[in-house]
C-alpha cells in the first residue's frame, strides 16, 4: 500500500490546458490597444469591429480558428485598429457651459452655485432652454445625470403605460440602464429595460423604444405579428430605426 502511493506520488500530473486570454494587447507605433476576444460557431473568418459606441475593439474568431493565428491577425491590422479608433468622436462631460441635448434640443448646463439643491430645467440668462444646477461646482456631472436619469424615467413610464393599455398587458417592472449593446429589452416576466440616454433623443425615438418593448409583451419576437403591433403603437417606427441608425451611436458620447 505504501509502496503504491509513493509510485503514484511521482507520477506527473496532467497538464491542464491553459485559458484563452480574455483580450489580446497590440502594440502601433508609441499607443497599444486591448482586443476583446469573441469565440463564434457561426463566425466563418476572422472579422475585427471598432464600435463606434464604446471604442471597444473586438476580434470575432472562428471556433476552430488558433489563438496564435488571431494573435497574428489583430498584429497585423493594428494599423487599421489605430485609424478607426483615431476617429471615433471623443467624450462629452457633463460640465457649466456645455449643451447637452434634452429631448433631442440642446440644453445648455449652467451652474447656478448658492444652495445645494437638484439640478432643473429651465432658462439661462439669455432665455435659452437650460440645464440649472444649484450648489457645489465639482457635482455638476452627477446632478445633471440624475436630472436626465429623472426625467427619462418619467418619460419612459408614461410611454409604456400609453402603450400596455393600448394592448391590455401591463408591465411588471421598468428599469433603466445604461446599456451599450440594445436601447431596450422585455423578459417573459414582464419586465422592461430601457437605456437612460434614450432622453436625450427626440422624443419619437423614446416612444418608439417604448412600444417596441410593449409589443413583446404580446409578441415575444419580431414576427411580422410583432413588427404590425408595434407599428400600430407608433406609426413613427420606420422613421425612429432610421433616426437610431443615423445617430444613436453619438448618444453614448456624453458623460464622463
Amino acid at each position: 500500500m505504501v509502496l503504491s502511493l509513493l509510485r503514484r506520488s511521482l507520477v506527473a500530473p496532467p497538464t491542464r490546458p491553459q485559458p484563452e486570454p480574455a483580450a489580446l494587447r497590440v502594440a502601433h507605433g508609441t499607443a497599444s490597444y486591448d482586443v476583446v476576444l469573441k469565440r463564434s460557431a457561426r463566425a466563418r473568418r476572422l472579422t475585427l469591429r471598432v464600435s463606434s459606441a464604446t471604442g471597444e475593439v473586438v476580434l470575432t474568431i472562428p471556433s476552430r480558428t488558433a489563438l496564435a493565428t488571431a494573435e497574428r491577425f489583430a498584429r497585423d491590422h493594428a494599423g487599421w485598429i489605430a485609424t478607426r479608433v483615431a476617429k471615433l468622436p471623443g467624450r462629452i462631460a457633463f460640465a457649466d457651459g456645455v449643451e447637452v441635448p434634452l429631448r433631442g434640443d440642446p440644453h445648455r448646463i449652467v451652474a447656478t452655485g448658492g444652495r445645494r439643491a437638484p439640478a432643473r430645467v429651465g432658462r439661462d440668462a439669455a432665455g435659452g432652454p437650460a440645464i440649472l444646477v444649484p450648489g457645489d461646482a465639482d457635482l455638476v456631472g452627477k446632478r445633471v445625470s440624475e436630472l436626465l436619469m429623472r426625467e427619462a424615467r418619467a418619460d419612459l413610464a408614461a410611454a409604456v403605460a400609453r402603450h400596455t393599455a393600448a394592448v391590455g398587458i401591463p408591465a411588471r417592472r421598468i428599469t433603466l440602464r445604461d446599456t451599450r449593446s440594445r436601447w431596450g429589452s422585455c423578459s417573459a416576466r414582464g419586465h422592461l429595460s430601457f437605456s437612460w440616454r434614450l432622453i436625450l433623443a427626440p422624443p419619437f425615438v423614446l416612444d418608439y423604444l417604448a412600444a417596441h418593448e410593449v409589443a413583446h409583451l404580446k409578441e415575444m419576437n419580431h414576427s411580422a405579428r410583432f413588427w404590425r403591433v408595434t407599428e400600430r403603437l407608433c406609426p413613427r417606427t420606420d422613421e425612429a430605426e432610421a433616426w437610431l441608425r443615423r445617430h444613436g451611436a453619438g448618444l453614448h458620447r456624453w458623460g464622463a
